[in-house]
């Protein structure tokens, strides 16, 4: 079979004005002869003491590095972790936020921060005012008591408080924590209740979808739930209006802070590569969510490899992510600053007042960097919004896409109706690793339906229920050697969690729980979670194959399906969520089964079809197949406040009320 025709070529002038270019030419420098990535990726897991050094002194980490990359035994913070077998650089020290701010040196009067919100509040902040909010910020917390190792919270949405916040933590070699604010009191207390903050960051209110939220109630409650809570910053972010404010007076107020002090030099206390940076949390649909604990060297170095050799972010660039801060796109999202670029900030909802707003953000931000989801490309593509008819994109240069699979059919949506000269990234991680396992490069071409291939440093396999590596078939997705930014631990576990959760299926090889199959050209095809695979008549399908095919259809929003056991036999139950004003009909239903007939197979057509309002997800946008079949098995959904719209579960209930009937 002849290799695909790819979507997407690099020039030669972009190939030789990447960093990875550069960097591919540094190393062939040293005596090597690389010729494409696929061999400096070889390279780079054969040779990954090199490798790692060279990626730290390529992109210039500030710190001491010492002259072993990694080595066996306990690492420094015993109490949380115990270690699988590597700690990483276990000699080095160095500081995150100092390297975030590095740039500020150079040109401090460039646009560090550009924040603009779906009110059309916008603001600008140079890398001279970053750094002497950080600084005023840092005198407050130091006079409340944070040190090294303390944890500090944000329950913040993504506005530039919330990055001025994390970096005063994190240079006084402290703990960062965040969620969003659209979560409950009690999913918050689950999550920052395990972790003992010291201080909490919050807001009095935000805007969603034209839609105002106040906070104070909210913020009072988690404060008296959770007793290590020392002091408390509420943000005026809410704009008042003709209500009268509920203030607290036992909370310190951002303005009031601003004000108390003035700027001074940037103090950052450097700790080893190994100690904790932050604490992201799992999704938390099978039970308590698990505090995953990242480190400050690991986040730090996968970040600038990711950034400068993956995506090609340089200084000066504007990097864009729609993100929340309960999302580790936000964490990610905001180290793009140590490699000099500028961030480009939207709070609010993606499509509100209309589908235009980020492009119209992407445009006037001269936007180098454009971060997504496959579900909002979707959505913008029904509306039958063409970005590349409404706006100028003339500097954008990479567009991300994470969250979920990206389709074929997406792919020719950005080629044809956002840019046609365009690095399309489809990457794939999560908040385990806090980074990537599977993403783009800037040097080779793209092809319809795949991710480029597998992250330098990074051995990824696909391996079979035997544990053996297969090519273009698929399986799990595996990776076969440590990497410095896996997390330390699981927080106070003494790492049976951590490693039933990664280590247990395949011995000394992390699993991750996604299908897919790697191709001719090593990239990959995504398939959904393997824990949500389809098995009617003993035949293994993916659920991104029914996706795929049923959220083209022009009635649907979206869909969700999941296995159902019927005695012995297991069968797929479709869920959809409608476009206005269609109805679920004979119609509608014979078409939906005509086309998976058609285009997949007689297996992939479901038993039974139901249409709900909305399609469960997680508040980051994720699918929760496993709480939509365990509803419909008449199980408990172990933690419903993960879910942001966990009323839909009751629709499916009643639709298998319906069914017994």
């Amino acid at each position: 079979m002849p290799n695909p025709t790819p979507l997407w070529i690099p020039s030669e002038q972009r190939v030789a004005a990447s960093n990875l270019a550069q960097f591919l030419r540094h190393i062939n420098m040293q005596g090597e002869a690389f010729e494409d990535y696929q061999q400096l990726h070889k390279w780079s897991v054969f040779s990954k003491n090199k490798f790692w050094m060279e990626v730290w002194q390529f992109c210039d980490v500030i710190g001491y590095r010492g002259n072993c990359v990694y080595g066996e035994g306990m690492p420094r913070w015993q109490e949380l972790v115990r270690a699988r077998d590597t700690i990483w650089f276990p000699q080095a020290q160095l500081n995150y936020a100092e390297n975030l701010l590095s740039y500020a040196y150079q040109s401090p009067n460039d646009v560090a921060l550009w924040f603009k919100n779906e009110n059309g509040q916008s603001r600008k902040l140079s890398w001279q005012k970053l750094c002497d909010q950080v600084s005023i910020v840092q005198q407050w917390l130091k006079q409340n008591g944070v040190g090294r190792g303390d944890v500090v919270a944000g329950y913040l949405p993504y506005i530039p408080e919330s990055v001025i916040a994390m970096l005063a933590t994190t240079s006084l070699g402290a703990i960062w924590t965040s969620t969003s604010p659209d979560f409950g009191v009690d999913s918050v207390v689950e999550r920052f209740g395990q972790v003992q903050p010291k201080i909490l960051f919050c807001c009095n209110g935000y805007t969603f979808g034209g839609k105002t939220h106040r906070m104070e109630e909210r913020n009072a409650q988690i404060v008296n739930t959770i007793s290590s809570i020392q002091n408390t910053c509420q943000i005026e972010y809410l704009q008042q209006r003709d209500d009268t404010p509920v203030f607290n007076d036992t909370f310190s107020d951002w303005q009031a802070i601003l004000a108390s002090y003035l700027p001074r030099g940037l103090e950052f206390e450097r700790v080893g590569f190994n100690e904790p940076l932050f604490v992201l949390y799992s999704s938390g649909t099978t039970g308590q969510p698990k505090c995953i604990t990242h480190s400050v060297g690991g986040t730090m170095l996968n970040h600038l490899k990711e950034h400068q050799l993956h995506c090609d972010i340089q200084p000066g660039d504007r990097v864009f992510y729609y993100t929340t801060c309960g999302w580790m796109m936000w964490n990610w999202h905001v180290s793009a600053l140590a490699s000099g670029a500028t961030l480009v900030i939207y709070d609010g909802s993606p499509l509100y007042p209309q589908p235009s707003v980020l492009w119209e953000l992407a445009q006037e931000s001269d936007m180098t960097l454009f971060g997504t989801s496959a579900s909002y490309l979707a959505t913008l593509e029904k509306s039958g919004f063409s970005p590349c008819g409404y706006v100028n994109l003339g500097a954008l240069k990479t567009l991300c896409s994470t969250g979920s699979v990206l389709y074929p059919e997406q792919f020719d949506f950005v080629y044809s109706q956002i840019k046609a000269d365009l690095h399309l990234a489809s990457i794939s991680g999560g908040t385990d690793i806090c980074g990537c396992f599977v993403l783009g490069n800037p040097i080779s071409p793209v092809y319809r339906g795949e991710c480029q291939g597998a992250g330098l440093g990074m051995d990824i396999a696909v391996f079979n229920e035997q544990g053996e590596a297969i090519i273009e078939q698929r399986g799990e997705l595996v990776c076969r050697n440590s990497f410095p930014n896996q997390p330390i631990g699981f927080w106070h576990d003494n790492g049976e969690a951590y490693h039933h959760a990664y280590w247990d299926k395949f011995a000394g090889v992390w699993h991750h729980g996604d299908e897919i199959a790697q191709t001719a050209q090593a990239g990959y095809r995504f398939y959904g979670r393997s824990d949500a695979t389809l098995n009617p008549g003993g035949v293994r399908i993916g659920t991104a194959e029914i996706y795929q095919q049923i959220n083209q259809i022009p009635e649907i929003v979206d869909s969700v399906a999941v296995g159902y056991n019927q005695g012995d036999r297991e069968e797929i139950v479709l869920f959809v969520q409608l476009q206005a004003p269609h109805q679920l009909d004979n119609n509608l239903q014979e078409k939906i089964r005509h086309i998976l007939k058609q285009r997949c197979s007689p297996r992939h057509v479901p038993a039974f079809i139901y249409a709900i309002s909305e399609v469960p997800r997680t508040r980051s946008g994720k699918l929760v197949e496993l709480a939509v079949k365990q509803t419909l098995h008449g199980e408990a959904v172990k933690n419903i406040g993960a879910l942001a719209n966990p009323q839909v579960l009751e629709e499916i209930r009643q639709s298998l009320g319906r069914q017994r009937e």
